[in-house]
């Protein structure tokens, strides 16, 4: 895999969703085998390792997947806590549903930077 490849992309490969990922993959870079059965994870670092990208250690990105990944757990525990109580229960589930919509817009915005 000496070869390089140069790809005019519409946008940065991070930002691509795995289907737009696959697609890219199966239509222009034909070095990559088994494209529909990978996660975006596998098919990014696949790609990066054909096109000869290397992530730079301790980039902006890593800090917010740190952050992410906690704020996930967050969101896990309070949807854990929200079906294990009763349906009596409606204020405290409203109150832990708003708590988990909060944490999904602050996971959402820290991915899009």
């Amino acid at each position: 895999m000496s070869e390089e490849i140069k790809l005019e992309l519409k946008k940065p490969l991070d930002k691509m969703t795995a289907k737009e990922l696959r697609q890219l993959v199966i239509e222009k870079i034909p070095q990559i085998t088994g494209a529909s059965g990978m996660d975006k994870e596998t098919l990014l670092a696949s790609i990066k390792e054909v096109m000869g990208i290397t992530d730079e250690e301790g980039s902006q990105d890593k800090a917010y997947q740190d952050q992410i990944s906690n704020l996930k757990k967050k969101i896990k525990e309070l949807q854990a806590q929200k079906l294990d109580l009763p349906k009596s229960e409606k204020n405290l589930r409203q109150t832990l549903r708003k708590k988990i919509h909060t944490l999904k817009k602050r996971t959402r915005r820290l991915s899009a930077r």
